[in-house]
This record gives structure tokens, C-alpha cells and sequence, in this order.
């Protein structure tokens, strides 16, 4: 049907995509099964908790009126850290969210700023509008170091302040500088921390209009995670990885961590993702986290809001930043864990190294696919055919493909609306794009620490939606409508 070095080169592209073809459907499949099985066991604990009448969740609302009044000598019970590191554009709108949200309530915000970022301090006292329970914590290094040793500085300059006050603070709370807090977060915490080590509400990314592709594929894959995953690892009382923004911490558990370390410091100066291993730490010390979606009075979720990347460049460096940390370095740094529940969600957390490989395959198979069927459609090639256990394979893998992808538009539907759910199925082929630039950078990150090099800070530019007007802000009147409870 065609010339022989034609067919020659048909017939090895035939063999080459086949080959592609069935690694990546072997291994799609085992993914696949996981996913699967987190599903059941999601529908089995929903299914349990209805036969046992448990209420849907829990419930918050802001404190009324009549008791918005702040005792200006009580000891604050929350010590909110904020690590920065050239956030002067985006940290005054930070603070002025925290205070207009949070107007009466017994906090201290600890902004840590490094010596040789001025702008930073400045910026987040210019919000601050005198309020005294906001305190610049002065690192004393130039930077940046690491989100890590900036944290554990912050943690110092805390523990100054109570040994010079005569006071301990109850909770510890991260947030980042590009945060939008909700209003009753730290009632969240109040009320569960008794009985946990530490809380994590979700995270609920807000999509950027200008960058609905990229942007909004971390609102699908955040909510997704937060609605089915998450929610299980919790109830299964296994690790619950901390995200670092919208958590918080019994004091006595930070300091015991503090107290298991060479430097008396809980955060991991030696890992780009402290947050992670923090909680993984706490569950091995034998503390119990807990993550919890909780709504407010108006049937809002209760999470942290923000920004995330919109440019391609910066999400594949945010997202290498976490394969090294939890797919890599986790790997080597916190192992298995003990029991099968522990050892199934750290695999899972470490298959995304594993993923982009499979990913690559599959593309590669795919474009091979359409080259030889090409080949077939104008007559100078015809195709092997498939083996009916690989046809067989292919179609399974298509239905759960299709399941996969409607199970995250109804998760991102459910918060984001219908509009967001359908843009959720495009965007699964943008997350997998950067998810495999991602893994091809970390590895290469990777293998360099492995020969001595050190992991740095590489840290991206943010944006925050603007903080009310001092006016506003100083009514205490709640959250303002459609951003923090929307």
C-alpha cells in the first residue's frame, strides 16, 4: 500500500505507540483503581454518618453586635504568623482584611520581615492604622532564607513576648501574606482545638478572570481535594498534611515539637515544604489533626481565600516547589508511616512524580495514535490490530476518565458554580500540562540536592483583592459581601 520505507516507518510507529499506549493504560488503570477506592470508601462514610443522624457540619456565626468589645487588657489567645519576603504588594491589603474581619476579637498578627526588605514592614504598619495587635517581628538576617527559618524566627520573636508579658498564647495560625480570612475562623479553632493538635480548614483559590485557564485549575483541584480526599484522611484519623495557610496549632504542640528539634524551632529549615511535614510530625508525636469544612451562619464554607498563580511560568514553579517537598524529599524524609490507611494516602501523595511519567506516555501515544490513524484514513498504512484485552483495557479507562472529570466539575460546581464546572473540563488538560513541566523541574532540583545543593526560596509574586476602606473597616460589621463568603 505504500513504499517500503514508508511502511517501515508507519509499521514502528504503530509498534511505539502501541508500546506507549499500554504502559500508560497499565498504569492509568492502577491510578485509576486508587481513585476508586477512595471514592468508596468517601461514599461509605458519607452513607455511615447519615444512617448515625450526624448533623451536616458544623455551624459559626460572627459574634453579634453586643459583644463586639475587646478587652484591651486581655492577653491575646491567637498568634497569627505571617512569613513575608518582598510582599509590599500585596501585605497592607492582608492586614486590612484581618482586622476589618476579625475587629474585636484577642489576636496578635506577627509579620516577620527581613532587614534588607524595609518596604514590607512599612506597608503592613500603613494598614495596621495603629492597632496594636499588629507587630512586625524584625528577622534580623537579610533574605531570603526559607519560608521555614523565617517561620521559626517569628516563632521566637512570639515567645520574647510572652516570657516580657507574662502570658501564653492558646493557638498558633498560619496564613500567608496574599490571605483573605474568613470572619470566624478563629472560632473554628477556639472551639475544636481543645480536643485536636491542630485544625485545617480548606483552602478556596480565587479564580482570576484575566486567567480563567490556569488559575482556575487550582480552584478545581483544591476543591476536589477538599471536598472528597481530605475529608477522608480525616475521618480514617490518619496524618493530615497542614497547608500551611488556614490552620491552627494548640500551643503545647508547637513547643513540643520545638522541643523534639536540635534548635528548639518546629518548623524544618531543610524542606520546601515545612507545612506538609508539620503535620505529618504531629501525627507521629501522637497529636490528632483534624480538617474540618465548617460554614457560617449564611451557608458559606469557612476557608481561607486567595490568589493563586495565573502565568504558566509561575504555576510550574509553585508546583515544582511541592513535588520536591511531599513526591521527592518527603520520600526520604517521613516515610511510610505504620497502618495501611497511613502507608495508601503518603503513596498517594507521592504519585505525582510517577503521574507526569505516565502523563508524557500518554500524550505520546496519543499523538503517534493519530499519525499511523492518519496514515490509515488516506490508504497508505493499515494498522495492526488491537489485542481485545488492550481494547477492552482502553475502554475501561475511557469510562473512568469521564467519571473522574465529572466527579471534579460537580466538586468545583458545588462552590464555584455551573459556569466554573464547565471551564473545569478543559482545565484538566492545562493542570496536567504543568503538573509534568512541574515533575521534569523537580527532578532535575531533585538530583542536584543529592549531589549538595541547597534548596531554595523560590517564591512567586502574588495579588490580593483590595482591603474595605479604613471606614469600613472600622464599623466591625463583618465580612464585606461576595469575596469572603462567596
Amino acid at each position: 500500500m505504500c513504499a517500503p520505507a514508508a511502511c517501515a516507518v508507519f509499521a514502528s510507529l504503530d509498534f511505539a505507540t502501541s508500546e506507549l499506549l499500554l504502559f500508560s493504560s497499565i498504569w492509568f488503570f492502577i491510578g485509576a483503581l486508587d481513585d476508586l477506592a477512595l471514592d468508596a470508601v468517601w461514599l461509605w462514610q458519607w452513607v455511615a454518618r447519615r444512617q448515625n443522624h450526624e448533623t451536616r457540619g458544623l455551624v459559626f456565626a460572627p459574634p453579634p453586635p453586643a459583644d463586639l468589645t475587646r478587652n484591651a487588657d486581655a492577653f491575646p489567645r491567637h498568634a497569627v504568623f505571617i512569613p513575608a519576603w518582598d510582599e509590599s504588594d500585596v501585605i497592607a491589603d492582608m492586614v486590612g482584611h484581618c482586622l476589618y474581619r476579625w475587629p474585636y476579637q484577642n489576636y496578635r498578627l506577627y509579620v516577620g520581615v527581613y532587614a534588607n526588605d524595609p518596604a514590607t514592614g512599612l506597608a503592613a504598619l500603613r494598614d495596621a492604622r495603629g492597632d496594636d495587635r499588629v507587630r512586625i517581628a524584625p528577622l534580623g538576617v537579610d533574605g531570603p532564607t526559607s519560608k521555614a527559618d523565617c517561620l521559626n524566627r517569628i516563632w521566637r520573636a512570639m515567645q520574647a513576648d510572652e516570657i516580657a508579658e507574662g502570658f501564653s498564647f492558646a493557638c498558633i495560625v498560619l496564613h500567608d501574606a496574599e490571605d483573605v480570612v474568613h470572619p470566624c475562623e478563629l472560632q473554628v479553632y477556639d472551639r475544636l482545638l481543645a480536643d485536636h493538635a491542630f485544625v485545617q480548614l480548606p483552602v478556596s483559590p480565587l479564580i482570576d478572570p484575566a486567567a480563567p485557564l490556569i488559575s482556575g485549575h487550582y480552584a478545581d483541584e483544591f476543591t476536589e481535594a477538599h471536598v472528597r480526599v481530605m475529608p477522608v484522611r480525616s475521618r480514617l484519623g490518619v496524618a493530615i498534611p497542614c497547608a500551611g495557610v488556614g490552620c491552627g496549632f494548640a500551643r503545647q504542640t508547637l513547643q513540643a515539637i520545638a522541643d523534639l528539634s536540635p534548635d528548639a524551632s518546629p518548623f524544618a529549615t531543610d524542606s520546601l515544604t515545612e507545612d506538609y511535614e508539620l503535620g505529618i510530625r504531629i501525627h507521629e508525636a501522637g497529636g490528632r489533626g483534624r480538617f474540618v469544612r465548617a460554614r457560617d451562619d449564611a451557608g458559606n464554607l469557612i476557608a481561607t481565600r486567595a490568589y493563586f498563580p495565573s502565568d504558566l511560568s509561575a504555576s510550574v514553579r509553585q508546583k515544582t516547589r511541592w513535588t520536591i517537598g511531599i513526591a521527592l524529599s518527603g520520600w526520604d524524609r517521613t516515610g511510610w508511616g505504620r497502618g495501611v490507611a497511613d502507608i495508601w494516602m503518603r503513596a498517594r501523595d507521592r504519585r505525582s512524580a510517577l503521574a507526569a511519567l505516565v502523563l508524557v506516555t500518554a500524550y505520546l501515544g496519543l499523538i503517534g495514535w493519530v499519525v499511523v490513524g492518519a496514515g490509515a484514513v488516506v490508504g497508505v498504512y493499515r494498522p495492526l490490530p488491537l489485542d481485545a484485552a488492550f481494547h477492552a483495557l482502553l475502554i475501561a479507562n475511557g469510562f473512568i476518565l469521564a467519571w473522574r472529570t465529572m466527579v471534579r466539575a460537580v466538586c468545583t460546581g458545588r462552590e464555584y458554580g455551573w459556569r466554573q464546572a464547565v471551564w473545569s473540563v478543559p482545565r484538566v488538560l492545562v493542570g496536567n500540562i504543568i503538573a509534568v513541566m512541574a515533575a521534569r523541574r523537580a527532578l532535575v532540583a531533585y538530583v542536584a540536592t543529592l549531589t549538595g545543593s541547597k534548596l531554595a526560596w523560590d517564591k512567586t509574586r502574588h495579588h490580593i483583592p483590595p482591603a474595605p476602606p479604613a471606614a469600613l473597616a472600622s464599623q466591625g460589621a463583618g465580612a464585606p459581601g461576595g469575596l469572603a463568603d462567596g
